[in-house]
């Protein structure tokens, strides 16, 4: 789980601060408040980690990524090239990570349950170049930092092991080179050293990390009357949500090899029939059914009732609505605990009830499938509902961070929102949405002026 975030000289943002991320956290405020982007520097990473390019710093994007964020000069704040850009942010790992003593390897050197990373990277040449990068954990820092020669910048590098005693090999202590991307150690990292081989267990970390994060964008595919599906197993549902209907028949084909929830009794239930609970929950659907056009064919249909006595149909022929939730409810319930699922106005198209329906699904999966949801919204009846929940207790205020983004100046700054025990917000911002008692006023003393013919 990704429990901090700070962005330096990145887009909107001069400076984030350290933003704390929740279980459930969410980021509300105006249009263009830079939102999106603390995102997009996540789904950055992401990328950079799936580029097969080591030599590549970081991986901006082009028209097949999940984002693209033009060049790296168009990162920087106010294209200032002055100043590096910095990303920085915290996790923990799903499992403790045991590094052996290299000294004596039947010991432990290290126990880690939770790294932070930070990369600075300055735009030189008009090329991106590391200054430098380090995992910090309990008190101990292992990283590299650009060095300078003889008053001339080469692009050589520096160990930095904090209290850790590197020990060189014999022979001329040649500098390193780049970096493997923005945040990896070079093969001569272990090569120059004798006791630096664990250094390649702290990347996979957070290679692991990113493995683990999906991305569901604010537009999704338009239904379709069947779907074409030849046994793959996707590793989300799709940054527009194209691969639901996939996911749904390789989780199945999962299940019955499995043979989990066969036989009445278990505990555990099919995600098909936990699809279909929350869309009856939200009030959209009555059944849902996802099955072949005919015996042995490869094309498949989802068939649904609104009502307990309505006509089955397809789901090209209900409300748009249904359409558009699925792929929110697949991916919720389709990746592996201990996944961390970024969410883009996942309200869009939606009536105001299943939005406020939507902060009990989030709920549900944070707090029973260990799956961290990171949700952009505007969304005042999903923030509503979660405020109720958090009074309900069934949400604690401390799983939840929940964040207010608005312009000051040509920056973006984000807002801590002070949730209480009952689901107060005490610090809530003017205009947060919108000025709603500014406008029955409003309606009200316009009523009374017209009821009294007094001319506007």
């Amino acid at each position: 789980m990704i429990t901090r975030l700070r962005l330096e000289n990145f887009k909107s943002w001069e400076d984030t601060g350290d933003l704390r991320l929740g279980r459930l956290t969410g980021l509300f405020g105006t249009n263009s408040s830079g939102k999106t982007s603390l995102l997009q520097a996540l789904l950055m990473m992401r990328q950079t980690v799936e580029s097969r390019d080591r030599s590549r710093v970081v991986h901006t994007g082009d028209d097949r990524s999940l984002v693209d964020l033009g060049t790296f000069h168009d990162l920087l704040y106010n294209h200032d090239a002055e100043r590096p850009l910095r990303l920085s942010f915290s996790w923990t790992l799903p499992e403790r990570l045991s590094i052996a003593n290299p000294e004596t390897p039947e010991g432990v050197l290290y126990r880690i349950s939770a790294l932070s990373f930070t990369t600075e990277i300055r735009e030189r040449q008009e090329r991106p170049v590391v200054e430098s990068f380090a995992y910090q954990f309990d008190g101990h820092c292992f990283g590299m930092r650009r060095r300078e020669e003889n008053g001339h910048e080469k692009d050589a590098y520096d160990l930095n092991t904090g209290d850790f005693p590197a020990k060189r090999v014999q022979g001329r202590p040649w500098p390193l080179p780049s970096p493997v991307k923005c945040y990896g150690f070079p093969d001569e990292a272990t090569g120059y050293y004798q006791n630096t081989g664990f250094l390649p267990d702290l990347v996979l970390a957070l290679e692991g990390l990113f493995s683990r994060l999906s991305y569901l964008g604010p537009l999704r595919e338009y239904p379709h009357r069947t779907y074409i599906w030849g046994g793959d197993r996707p590793l989300d549902v799709g940054q527009r949500g194209e691969q639901a209907v996939a996911a749904l028949l390789a989780a199945r084909a999962a299940d019955l090899k499995s043979g989990r929830g066969e036989g009445k009794g278990r505990r555990y239930k099919p995600i098909e029939a936990r699809i279909a609970e929350w869309l009856r929950k939200a009030g959209l659907i009555h059944s849902f059914e996802l099955r072949p056009v005919a015996e042995g064919r490869k094309d498949f249909e989802v068939k649904v009732k609104t009502a307990r006595d309505s006509a089955e149909v397809l789901i090209t022929d209900v409300g748009f609505g249904v359409s558009q939730l699925l792929p929110v409810l697949v991916l919720c319930h389709y990746v592996p605990e201990g996944s961390t699922i970024l969410l883009e106005q996942p309200e869009i198209h939606l009536h105001p009830s299943v939005q406020a329906a939507l902060a009990d699904l989030f709920i549900d999966v944070v707090i029973n499938r260990n799956v961290q949801i990171v949700v952009e919204s505007h969304s005042e009846h999903l923030l509503r509902r979660l405020q109720r929940r958090i009074a309900e207790e069934a949400i604690a205020p401390d799983d939840t961070a929940l964040y207010f983004c608005r312009r000051e100046g040509g920056a973006s700054v984000a807002d801590k929102l002070e949730v209480d025990l009952y689901g107060n917000i005490v610090n809530w911002p003017a205009g947060f949405f919108g000025d709603e008692m500014g406008d029955l006023f409003a309606k009200t003393e316009a009523e009374m002026r017209r009821r009294a013919g007094i001319p506007r």
